[in-house]
């Protein structure tokens, strides 16, 4: 088999992991954050600046998140014009 081939199906093989990994662990971080905000909402006693301090940890854990993907998006498309333009130039 040509290691071309071989290379862009590995590359597709991560690229397939990566997005079902990381959509997995969004998943998970978002049902965490329901239910760390549903026991700060029914603990009366827990003081609002506590709450607004893990309103603040959950915003900037998506953002970085959300950071972290488009990082990863852009280094797999590049990756893909890489595999494109290879096949364009053994043809």
């Amino acid at each position: 088999m040509d290691p071309k081939i071989v290379t862009k199906h590995t590359f597709d093989f991560y690229k397939s992991t990566f997005e079902n990994t990381y959509n997995a662990m969004a998943m998970l971080q978002e049902q965490s954050q329901k239910m760390v905000m549903m026991c700060l909402d029914q603990t009366p006693s827990f003081p609002e600046e506590g709450k607004k301090a893990v309103q603040g940890w959950i915003k900037a854990y998506n953002k970085g998140s959300q950071d972290f993907k488009a990082a990863v998006d852009e280094s797999f498309k590049k990756g893909e014009d890489f595999f494109a333009e290879a096949a364009k130039a053994a043809k």
